[in-house]
């Protein structure tokens, strides 16, 4: 995309409702799980921060939403992926759009790197 999006919601507009819809329900996922996170666009996706550190990116396509959480979090949940037949590589995951999103397993994979992110800082 060549867009320069200044926000989140800016970034959602240019995708089907449905898509939005999705893309709002992750968005609100990631949110719960800490009130430190702090919402931008890096490389022009949506993506939080915590603590001042790169948290988690998302973007959306035609057939997916990818998934960004860093190479150790693809490495620590790819058994996760297998099983759940989603298509990954080491450094995202693919959630079908005709699929309901894996809430349990994307606050998992947040819980982890905020954790890592903290083990890190000490």
């Amino acid at each position: 995309m060549t867009n320069t999006f200044k926000n989140t919601n800016e970034y959602f507009l240019l995708f089907p409702e449905e898509t939005q819809e999705k893309l709002e329900e992750l968005r609100k996922n990631i949110l719960a799980q800490s009130p430190d996170l702090e919402e931008y666009i890096g490389y022009q996706m949506p993506a939080f921060k915590y603590k001042g550190k790169p948290l988690v990116y998302f973007a959306a396509y035609k057939n997916h939403i990818g998934f960004y959480p860093g190479a150790e979090g693809i490495k620590t949940f790819e058994k996760d992926f297998k099983e759940g037949n989603y298509k990954f590589s080491k450094g995202a995951v693919q959630f079908p759009i005709t699929k309901d999103l894996p809430l349990d397993l994307i606050r998992r994979i947040v819980a982890f790197r905020i954790i890592e992110i903290d083990q890190k800082k000490s």
